[in-house]
């Protein structure tokens, strides 16, 4: 083991070494070296900056040895179903996407995040290095997501969505927005995006004052969720998995990679017929749908259903007698 400042073609950072061996991402890597639950030979190291030489240096992580000449790597994606966690477990006891794939023996992780109600498109891999290429905003990977959210779309709300938003972590801003289907109180959007910051597209609605009433993740790259049914994954190799999103081994962009257009025309908002019974998107009364509260809203309307049948159910009774 050697500190940062010494150089060695054949060292590679503590965290780097882990996401390659396929324990976990890169950034989990390092909360687990933070934690203390890292030792490089038989040493706890809890410095970032620290350097391992993977031919010499024995890791352990939480007791247990990795070695990458004994890494198989795997390349899974996943279409994750809502009311799944995307983690490699959960405290309250939720159902995770790994219970999705206990066929592996590799252990393997999610690239990325997709929250408890969203669904789609997930990759989940014991490659490190992809997950990074991946993740990481550098590397401009498009995501392209449909979302339904509350209410009807009008000029002014498109434009904000458009617009971006200044967060803590940054400006964020979509490459594209635009309206796929128009239900009667409900209205679908299309986002494309190449950064696909934490949380990015619901933050963005927030901003905009309308609320996400369903997620879905439809592609990364060119790789779409076309083919896969809710809970079921398919195998690819690296060559495969990278070509369809557009990357080269390096990292670098191919050359005129295949990209996902959807095959639903954009709805011009300007020209479709008025919607009576759609209340504007950015309307507050939405507000009750969000994540925070999204459980209790519905438990509370299926409560009042069940009242009204109850008291049909008596008036039907009370009317033969």
């Amino acid at each position: 083991m050697t500190n940062s400042n010494t150089p060695d073609h054949d060292e590679v950072r503590l965290q780097k070494f882990i996401a390659d061996c396929g324990v976990t991402s890169r950034r989990k890597a390092e909360e687990l070296i933070a934690q203390g639950r890292v030792e490089v030979n038989g040493v706890v190291v809890s410095k970032l900056g620290t350097k391992v030489t993977p031919q010499k240096d024995v890791v352990s992580v939480d007791g247990q040895a990795y070695n990458l000449d004994q890494v198989q790597k795997v390349y899974v994606v996943l279409h994750k179903p809502r009311g799944y966690i995307t983690s490699m477990s959960d405290p309250q006891g939720r159902k995770t996407v790994m219970d999705l794939c206990q066929v592996f023996s590799e252990r393997i992780y999610p690239v990325g995040r997709l929250d408890y109600l969203s669904e789609g498109l997930l990759i989940l891999t014991n490659d490190g290095q992809v997950a990074n290429m991946l993740m990481h905003p550098r590397y401009n990977v498009v995501k392209v997501y449909e979302v339904k959210v509350f209410g009807a779309i009008n000029d002014q709300i498109l434009k904000r969505l458009r617009k971006g938003v200044q967060l803590d972590e940054g400006f964020v801003k979509p490459m594209s927005v635009r309206v796929i289907k128009s239900l009667p109180t409900k209205t679908w959007l299309e986002f494309r995006l190449a950064e696909g910051r934490n949380r990015e597209i619901r933050k963005l609605c927030d901003n905009s004052g309308i609320t996400i009433d369903k997620l879905k993740r439809v592609a990364i790259g060119g790789l779409s969720i076309d083919g896969i049914a809710p809970a079921k994954y398919r195998i690819l190799s690296k060559k495969q998995l990278l070509k369809a999103v557009g990357l080269q081994g390096s990292g670098a962009a191919i050359q005129n990679p295949k990209e996902y257009f959807s095959n639903k025309k954009t709805i011009n908002i300007k020209k479709q017929k008025p919607r009576p019974q759609a209340t504007v998107a950015d309307d507050k009364t939405f507000f009750k749908f969000r994540k925070d509260t999204y459980f209790e809203t519905l438990e509370a309307i299926k409560l009042t259903k069940e009242n009204k049948a109850k008291i049909q159910k008596q008036k039907r009774k009370q009317a033969r007698n």
